[in-house]
């Protein structure tokens, strides 16, 4: 068995537990959807500081540029960063994955106005640790992005690596696919734009997104058993995090 192998063995009962949570067969009404969007997308705007983090770390984002020694890495970081930040909606208008969410919440009638008010922070204070001071956030939906940023706070690429991977671009094929399955169950669900968006990363991320990470993840663990153990910590928590994050959803809307 290969060092990648035992890790995806070692993340196989927790990772069970959250592709089959009850969730997903709970968000049978508009009013649990939108609830569930209003939690959920805080967990999509911390992704794109995880693939940030490594194109910060595995590519030169500086001027005057000078060449990463890491160039299979960096490209595999460049392609995802593409399509996650430069994606297009159902007009073909480009858009990130994340105006693609809150575009969806919008349409759905949900309130945008924590998210929102927590990008304005961020953008005049540019620190996480300051901007979520000044938003009124459920602690669950906190405790998730601390981790995250506990994480990226390693400056240890293979450790926010395999968070990404195996906590984000790994999982969410699986994950969404069970959405979408019970959304278009829902003929009272109108909810087109938000199927798109789950559709378009079940697509990317099980077809392009997945494979990549997982080979950019063998890149930086190498031989070093220390990195495979710290990955498999990390992806665990990582785990973790997330069924708690859906057990706080999941109570909300029961």
């Amino acid at each position: 068995m290969t060092s990648i192998e035992k890790l995806e063995n070692n993340l196989l009962e927790t990772r069970s537990k959250l592709i089959s949570h009850p969730i997903y067969k709970g968000l049978n009404s508009k009013e649990k959807l939108i609830c569930f969007m209003e939690n959920h997308v805080f967990a999509v705007w911390d992704f794109m500081s995880l693939i940030k983090a490594l194109q910060r770390n595995l590519t030169c984002v500086d001027v005057p540029w000078t060449p990463n020694s890491n160039s299979f890495s960096g490209k595999l970081v460049n392609e995802i960063v593409l399509a996650e930040e430069s994606d297009v909606d159902l007009n073909n208008d480009p858009k990130s994955h994340f105006e693609l969410y809150l575009d969806s919440m919008k349409l759905m009638g949900a309130n945008t106005s924590l998210i929102d008010h927590f990008i304005e922070e961020l953008n005049q204070s540019k620190s996480y640790y300051e901007a979520i001071e000044k938003v009124d956030l459920p602690i669950v939906v906190k405790e998730f992005m601390d981790y995250t940023f506990e994480v990226i706070n390693t400056n240890k690429n293979h450790i926010i690596a395999s968070v990404f991977t195996f906590g984000r671009e790994d999982l969410i094929p699986d994950m969404f696919i069970e959405i979408v399955k019970k959304l278009s169950n829902e003929k009272n669900i109108k909810s087109d734009l938000f199927i798109y968006y789950l559709e378009r990363h079940i697509e990317l991320d099980a077809d392009e997104h997945g494979p990549m990470a997982l080979k950019m993840i063998q890149n930086l663990c190498g031989k070093d058993q220390q990195k495979w153990n710290e990955a498999t910590i990390a992806s665990e928590k990582a785990l973790r995090m997330r069924i708690k994050l859906w057990d706080f959803i999941l109570n909300k809307i029961s």
